[in-house]
C-alpha cells in the first residue's frame, strides 16, 4: 500500500485518467473528489462488500434454481 500525505486542495494522480483531490479536512474526516472515466466504477468499500455479497448469494440461488430445472426436465423426459 502506498501512503501519501496531502493537504487540502492537493491532488493524487493514478495513471493518466484518475485524479483524486483532497476537498476538505474536518476533525477525523477527509473529503475527497475523484475524477475518473465513466467506465471506472467507484464505490465505497462497504457498498462494494454488500454488492459482492449479494452477487455471491444470487449466483448460489441461480445454481439451485438451475439444478431444480434439470430435475423437472428429467422427470418430464422419463414420463414421455
Amino acid at each position: 500500500m502506498l501512503v501519501l500525505t496531502r493537504k487540502q486542495g492537493e491532488k493524487i494522480r493514478i495513471g493518466n485518467d484518475i485524479v483524486i483531490t483532497v476537498v476538505g479536512i474536518n476533525d477525523n474526516q477527509v473529503k475527497i473528489g475523484i475524477e475518473a472515466p465513466s467506465d471506472v466504477k467507484i464505490l465505497r468499500e462497504e457498498i462494494y462488500s454488500k454488492v459482492k455479497e449479494h452477487t455471491v448469494q444470487a449466483t448460489k440461488m441461480s445454481k439451485i434454481h438451475l439444478d431444480l430445472d434439470k430435475l423437472k426436465l428429467n422427470k418430464i423426459n422419463k414420463e414421455k
